[in-house]
């Protein structure tokens, strides 16, 4: 073989050799740039466009009270997803594990409990930073403890007998501490769908002797329940926090941020008394129109579970729109003259049926024919039954013509205008006040419409809330 022939062919080897290695970068390259956009929770929640929240339905943390959404854990959550610019969607169970389930299986972005930090929780979440300290106590009757006699007052005296507590693997730990406390005399019964509260009203409606709950949570529900002792230490004080999956730290390291601030004006203290020095709460226990005891939202329920099948919605959307209107008050009178529980105008209530002694039946059914009315009103080349909902919505509110008006210049301007979040909403928001479609395309000529602000997006998240909490 000649030199001629020799460098040919090592010129060739190393011309092939970086070719490898160019095609083995840019494939290690793309394998690492999806798999960190698969690890960025962060970047999942803005691609998504929403937050996903985990967190259990009770008194405190998350409940319906007569069509409201209330809770510590909704308020937080709340204030964070507004701290991130996107809507809220919660997911409810009162069973810990199921919540650790979906996490695992990103099916949602955190959650948000009153979660002890822990070197064993550790393995399953990233913890934020702490939001709290309390302890675990044992939930036992006055006088209720051992068969003929007060309750105990030493763990060391413990009986041989069963206590409950919630299933949690977070949990687990604190309570197995518990357990070697009492001379493993103990008897753990774990509820795998039970909330703090069930437990502490069957412990003092006699139906189970002892049970475990965080302190904070029985020294309320004590408020109530005046015939418990829950002065038993079962865990000394621990911090808690939320809890975000594994695989990505761009979450936790957002929720820090919020939360430094959230503290610092002092409304993350204003929110925990809000509901841990609840002196409402026994009226919220009474009333049938709270969620945690009964299936209520109003007393007209009935009457708009019938009145929707007309417009073919879930009746609990329909009683969102009453609440965001009227908050289920029949006899109510808008300045502008608009009236009843679903405030319609003079002229839109004469037209439908609905006058001065409408019975609140007839006031419904009025404006599910008005609601009806603008559905077939609206173009059918909206084909998606989502998207029709919310021109509905929007159109009860300003009008159909200014809908219809806001569509024409999203299409001007090169949006959709068949759908509404981030485009016709854009331009309905930022209307002229001499011309509903503006002639350019700036929120300076178009001034934000603040009638409109939020009036789509309260009524379709309440209907999440209600669908959460309301079968």
């Amino acid at each position: 073989m000649n030199k001629k022939s020799r460098k040919y062919i090592i010129l060739r080897a190393i011309l092939l050799g970086l070719t490898v290695v160019a095609i083995a970068f840019f494939i290690t390259r793309g394998l690492y740039h999806r798999e960190e956009a698969k690890k960025d929770a962060l970047r999942r929640i803005r691609e998504r466009g929403y937050l996903v929240a985990l967190t259990d339905q009770n008194t405190l943390n998350y409940f319906i009270y007569k069509g409201r959404p209330m809770g510590y854990q909704l308020t937080l959550l709340e204030s964070f997803a507004r701290h991130l610019g996107v809507p809220l969607r919660i997911i409810a169970s009162n069973d810990a594990s199921r919540l650790e389930y979906y996490m695992h299986y990103n099916a949602a972005d955190l959650v948000a409990l009153n979660v002890p930090i822990t070197s064993e929780g550790k393995k399953l979440a990233r913890f934020s930073d702490p939001f709290g300290e309390t302890r675990l106590v044992l939930v036992q009757r006055n006088g209720g403890g051992k068969a003929a006699g007060s309750a105990i007052d030493n763990l060391k005296d413990f009986p041989n007998d069963t206590v409950y507590v919630r299933k949690s693997p977070f949990l687990a730990p604190l309570y197995h501490a518990f357990y070697k406390k009492t001379g493993k005399n103990a008897i753990l019964k774990e509820e795998p769908d039970i909330s703090q509260e069930e437990l502490i009203r069957q412990v003092s409606t006699g139906m189970i002797r002892f049970a475990i709950c965080q302190e904070n949570v029985a020294m309320m529900y004590h408020r109530f329940y005046r015939n418990l002792d829950i002065k038993v230490l079962a865990y000394p004080l621990f911090s808690y926090a939320w809890g975000t999956g594994l695989s990505s730290d761009s979450l936790r390291t957002e929720i820090n941020l919020w939360l430094k601030d959230f503290k610092a004006s002092g409304d993350l203290k204003q929110t925990y008394l809000e509901y841990f020095d609840n002196q409402h709460l026994a009226g919220y226990l009474q009333s049938e129109y709270f969620s945690v005891r009964g299936n209520k939202i109003s007393p007209y329920d009935q009457a708009i579970r019938e009145q929707s099948k007309q417009v073919s919605w879930d009746w609990r959307l329909v009683a969102s729109l009453i609440y965001e209107e009227s908050n289920f008050v029949p006899g109510l009178v808008s300045s502008r003259s608009a009236s009843g529980l679903m405030q319609l105008m003079p002229e839109t209530a004469a037209k439908f049926g609905v006058d001065s002694m409408a019975t609140p039946a007839r006031q419904i059914a009025g404006g599910v024919k008005y609601l009806k009315y603008l559905d077939q009103q609206l173009p059918d080349e909206i084909t998606s039954p989502v998207e029709r909902i919310y021109f509905v919505l929007a159109s009860y509110n300003v009008g159909l013509g200014r809908v219809l008006a806001a569509r024409e210049k999203a299409e001007k301007f090169g949006r959709d205008k068949n759908r509404w979040n981030g485009h016709v909403d854009y331009y309905l928001l930022r209307r002229s006040k001499k011309d509903t479609v503006a002639k350019s395309d700036t929120t300076d000529n178009s001034p934000v419409d603040y009638k409109m602000v939020g009036f789509v997006d309260n009524i379709v998240n309440r209907y999440y809330h209600y669908r959460n909490l309301i079968k």
